[in-house]
């Protein structure tokens, strides 16, 4: 009989123990990965939503950037940390959905070494010409790359980056023909995009935004669900005709696997109220970006598509995977 009790105790012990560490989550600071360099997008967003973050969990949110092989060396860092909900990293389109798909070998599995949090943000993609070029719409810059194929260079962040994949598909897309010019990040191809050397980039809008208020790039189309309030007069992919090339990117919190589902859901939780805060939306949203929260479900799912989606592109163009 002593013994019977010993075992139900112990049982009730360890059902009881998660929901304690939810309560008592967290008790010391959070580190939030960013798999990308300091004043990117990636970093941004973090930096927005981690400090409303830190205040609904009433301890800090320490940012710590740790950038390489497109998102690889953090994402892989972070899905090696202990599942204690005290390391989180930032899950996005290129680190969790392109990259896995577009190297023979990945050290992360995006799905299985990780547990979805929140989506954060939705950031539209943009198609951004330099203005000397002879095309003011979609429409007309495709007529001038049908006539001219291969003649204009379309510059990226690197082989197998997101904006080279977009890139790719744009061109698989509408049966077009350009060069493409790789560049360690997509400052240096902004660069060069401004001063002529390449003609067009497939960017996100808040790297690109400032150069399109100064007149320094023209923007062709963005990939957004609707019009921009930033460029209203932009259609989206969609009202230009490419429907497949109308997918916005997306920015999302995940944690190591194994976290314990109501640290989880706490996290979640905190994450939804910090997106519903006006001055986060707002600083969103001065991105470029739109606030968009999800359920860790929700969430899970997109990755999983995503993922889907990616491994179809990569096949599709013939992309040959890199080691």
């Amino acid at each position: 009989m002593k013994s019977i009790k010993l075992h139900v105790a112990a049982l009730c012990a360890c059902l009881a123990a998660p929901a304690m560490a939810a309560a008592e989550y967290p008790d010391r600071p959070i580190r939030l990965v960013v798999p990308y360099a300091v004043g990117g997008t990636t970093d941004i967003i973090a930096r927005v939503v981690g400090n409303k973050l830190g205040e609904r969990l009433g301890q800090s949110v320490i940012i710590e950037n740790r950038p390489g092989a497109g998102g690889n060396i953090g994402s892989a860092y972070a899905a090696k940390q202990p599942a204690d909900g005290y390391t989180l990293v930032m899950a996005v389109e290129s680190s969790h959905a392109v990259n896995p798909n577009v190297y023979a070998r990945s050290s992360y599995d995006p799905v299985k070494d990780f547990a979805p949090i929140s989506n954060l943000a939705d950031v539209p993609n943009v198609l951004v010409v330099n203005p000397t070029l002879p095309a003011r719409d979609l429409a007309s810059f495709l007529q001038l790359l049908k006539a001219n194929p291969d003649k204009y260079a379309f510059g990226s962040s690197g082989n197998g980056g997101l904006s080279h994949m977009n890139g790719e598909l744009f061109l698989k897309t509408t049966g077009t023909r350009m060069l493409h010019v790789p560049y360690k990040g997509l400052g240096p191809a902004l660069n060069d995009l401004v001063a002529g050397q390449v003609q067009v980039v497939f960017d996100n809008i808040p790297s690109s935004y400032p150069l399109i208020q100064g007149e320094r790039l023209r923007p062709l189309a963005v990939a957004a669900r609707q019009r921009l309030k930033v460029l209203p007069d932009v259609p989206t992919y969609a009202e230009a005709g490419l429907p497949a090339m109308n997918n916005p990117s997306w920015f999302g919190l995940a944690a190591p696997a194994g976290v314990p589902e109501p640290v989880l859901d706490k996290l979640n939780q905190a994450v939804r109220a910090a997106l519903a805060d006006p001055d986060t939306v707002a600083a969103i949203e001065r991105q470029g970006a739109v606030p968009s929260p999800m359920s860790r479900e929700e969430f899970g799912a997109l990755i999983a598509k995503s993922n889907q989606h990616w491994q179809s592109v990569v096949a599709d163009i013939k992309f040959e995977k890199m080691q």
